[in-house]
């Protein structure tokens, strides 16, 4: 049996997320595992370094499966970007050892968030962007992020509340970067928690909105209350870039 690994890009827009779910195939590991149960006759399951929720996007998922075919890597990748549909690609693709597995042996993540900081539509990017009209103090945010960074307990940046599993994480960097009327929100980690970035998102947007003070942010992690940090932004505007495995 081979195992197989594949760097992916899609887009989130019209999909359920990453993971498949009984109710509907309109998730990328559904549309993945339908068309390499049709390519190899028997039943494929694959793994992902993670599960994008619903409209996130992807310029760098990571995902494996193993599966029985005598197909080159070339003639695979072929096979899948011509019958997967047109939001969704392998741009890589790569044989590993057995015991491989694109999440478990995940050594970090990163992430963006883009921000259009204008009154005024930018229609090309509606899909990709989150728009904040109001305006945003640079300086206010930056030191936020510093703040949000390193080994923490980010249990009130989670909307999980059920999960039992440790909610430490490290945050090796937060890069915000303004280009006109776009702030590029860069995260760096060794993992993230389900909504964590998005969560995130919305703390620095409120800082640089002085709705909060940065300050709070060393509060937050004592108090470890989802309701006692900032709103969760929409899925559009954040994109999986690349996973580390080194």
């Amino acid at each position: 049996m081979r195992n197989i690994k594949v760097i992916l890009q899609y887009e989130g827009t019209r999909y359920q997320g990453w993971q498949r779910q009984d109710s509907t195939g309109n998730t990328i590991q559904g549309k993945l595992e339908a068309l390499l149960t049709r390519m190899c006759g028997q039943k494929v399951e694959v793994s992902g370094s993670g599960r994008t929720d619903a409209g996130v996007h992807a310029y760098g998922q990571v995902a494996n499966f193993h599966i029985e075919t005598a197909m080159a890597l070339p003639e695979i990748m072929d096979y899948m970007n011509q019958y997967l549909p047109e939001d969704i690609a392998v741009t890589d693709i790569e044989e590993m050892p057995e015991r491989f597995h694109s999440r478990l042996n995940s050594k970090g993540k990163i992430y963006r968030y883009r921000v259009i900081n204008s009154s005024v539509p930018h229609i090309f990017d509606r899909r990709y962007a989150y728009t904040v009209e109001e305006k945003l103090d640079m300086e206010a945010m930056e030191c936020a992020a510093r703040l949000l960074c390193g080994t923490h307990d980010y249990k009130a940046f989670t909307s999980n509340k059920r999960s039992r599993k440790s909610t430490v994480r490290t945050v090796d960097s937060i890069l915000i970067e303004k280009k006109g009327d776009e702030i590029c929100f860069t995260f760096q980690g060794n993992g993230f928690l389900y909504h964590m970035v998005r969560i995130m998102m919305g703390t620095l947007l409120e800082v640089g909105m002085h709705k909060r003070e940065a300050a709070q942010i060393e509060k937050l992690f004592e108090s470890g209350t989802r309701d006692d940090a900032g709103y969760l932004v929409p899925a559009k505007g954040l994109a999986l870039v690349e996973v580390f495995y080194t």
